[in-house]
């Protein structure tokens, strides 16, 4: 096995209890970034998928999606580390373990492509995608943030990509944005795919250091990344119409089937 997209995917949720399993459309929330998951190992060589998670009724509902599960400790509270406590029980170390967020339904396989791709050509520790909003999509953003703080984070950037800072904030602050408008169609502002690429040892490296004191404050994993040192490259996409962040809460899904409704379901039957 040389890379691997693995989908931590937590039964406990204090706004969404059960959140893999609750239905979006028709589907459960975790056949759907399944579904993302098979699309892009049909792109990639040498890639395989499992879903991690820490309850016998998610498992159950893998099988029934023919889809290799693996149970990991229920007292893990993080995505990414789940993902690596599912690695240590396969026989062979990935190279590179892509980190699927299971409540991100409207990923673009292509993006698990495209950051994969990145990781392999130059040795990444690790790669993660942006999309630059528009002056709409920013205002949609803020919109969103009225009812729900938290979701949605963006990231500034060095010019060759690699991440400064990241928050739940809208970064960075814009002066003179009316006139700023006038002359151009995109915003400053990146928002960040909740997806990731890492090279193993570094994973490995993240979970021995303890929470920084960064991420304790804006909940944000990769922060501790950048505390630690670790360089993260980052990967503009195209955004496409369906661009949201993870599903957090009922508005959440609200949202999320409106997005479905307007746009089209982009679910497809692996």
């Amino acid at each position: 096995m040389a890379d691997i997209i693995i989908i931590p995917a937590r039964y406990g949720s204090t706004r969404l209890p059960g959140k893999p399993l609750i239905n979006i459309a028709g589907k459960s929330l975790l056949q759907r970034v399944v579904s993302i998951a098979m699309q892009a190992k049909s792109m990639i060589d040498d890639v395989e998928v499992i879903v991690a998670t820490d309850d016998k009724r998610i498992t159950e509902h893998c099988n029934q999606l023919n889809i290799n599960s693996l149970i990991t400790n229920s007292e893990i509270n993080s995505g990414s580390g789940r993902a690596l406590e599912a690695c240590k029980q396969l026989d062979k170390k990935p190279n590179f373990i892509i980190n699927l967020q299971g409540d991100a339904p409207f990923i673009n396989p292509k993006y698990i492509s495209q950051i994969l791709c990145e990781a392999r050509q130059k040795d990444c520790e690790v790669t993660t995608p942006l999309t630059q909003l528009s002056w709409t999509e920013l205002e949609n953003l803020r919109e969103r943030k009225k009812q729900t703080p938290f979701s949605g984070t963006t990231c500034t950037r060095s010019e060759d990509g690699k991440a400064y800072w990241f928050s739940k904030q809208i970064i960075p602050a814009i002066r003179n944005e009316p006139e700023l408008q006038k002359n151009t169609t995109v915003s400053p502002v990146y928002q960040h795919l909740g997806l990731y690429c890492y090279r193993y040892d570094v994973l490995e490296r993240y979970q021995n250091n303890s929470e920084s004191s960064y991420e304790k404050l804006e909940g944000l994993e990769q922060l501790r990344l950048l505390q630690m040192g670790v360089t993260i490259q980052t990967v503009i996409v195209n955004s496409g119409k369906l661009l949201m962040s993870g599903i957090d809460s009922p508005e959440d899904v609200e949202n999320a089937e409106r997005l479905i409704k307007e746009h089209g379901d982009p679910y497809v039957k692996w």
